[in-house]
């Protein structure tokens, strides 16, 4: 069995600055700043971790148990945010995600940042969350370099089948997800629909990069010939 890990934000979406702009209202309504996060790189940290940098940055303590409540609000108002965020699915997804569900042998899954609640209300909105049956997720552990154990433990804890961390493959946009796979001896694909470049991501350790996933048989190839703790893997037809 394999287990493919999809990163959301700048990988499977665009959510048109849902994420961004939810968080701002949130610390607004909870700390009475504005524009709280300004100037706090997000690509590639979970949630908590973003949060808690905002927190120092604002000198506001957060080990009062405040983070439960943060969230809630967040996602209240990322539920209206991402609604009208004018956002997109990135290039190839939906075939992509069509192609490999089908697979026997293969489990689709999410590893991201984002909290679990947050990362279902903008998967929801673009129709894609039905295809995931597991997942990591900020709200899991703060630092993403053990989000992979974590899903592991997941898709273990239902099957009997023994998955292997070279049976797993993680997607994603930005050197955070490169990093959180290098590790674990896990498949690293860098996909450069969010901030980063290819040449970014293939510095950062990715075993294969491409620019967008319109080039489904490419993917698809890489992905099945690889064959990450299946060595008779075939390359499967995909069709549209």
């Amino acid at each position: 069995m394999r287990l493919i890990l999809f990163d959301i934000d700048g990988t499977l979406i665009d959510s048109g600055g849902a994420g961004a702009r939810s968080l701002d209202l949130a610390f607004k309504e909870m700390f009475g700043v504005d524009h709280a996060f300004r100037g706090i790189e997000m690509a590639g940290k979970t949630d908590p971790q973003i949060v808690k940098e905002a927190l120092l940055a604002h000198a506001i303590d957060f080990s009062a148990g405040i983070m439960p409540t943060f969230f809630e609000t967040y996602t209240g108002f990322l539920k209206d945010c991402v609604r009208n965020s004018g956002g997109h699915v990135k290039p190839g997804i939906g075939r992509v995600l069509a192609c490999l569900a089908p697979q026997e042998g293969l489990v689709l899954g999410l590893l991201t940042g984002n909290i679990e609640e947050g990362a279902r209300i903008k998967l929801e909105r673009y129709g894609l969350y039905s295809y995931f049956r597991t997942g990591a997720f900020g709200s899991d552990s703060e630092d993403r370099n053990e989000l992979l154990p974590v899903a592991l433990a997941k898709i273990s804890g239902e099957n009997t089948a023994n998955v292997d961390y070279r049976d797993c493959v993680i997607i994603g946009d930005t050197p955070r997800d490169i990093g959180c796979a290098k590790p674990y001896g896990a498949l690293a694909v860098g996909v450069a629909t969010g901030p980063y470049s290819v040449q970014a991501l293939s510095e950062a350790g990715a075993d294969a990069v491409f620019t967008d996933l319109s080039d489904t048989e490419k993917f698809m190839s890489v992905i099945n010939e690889t064959g990450y703790g299946n060595p008779e893997a075939q390359p499967s037809a995909c069709v549209s």
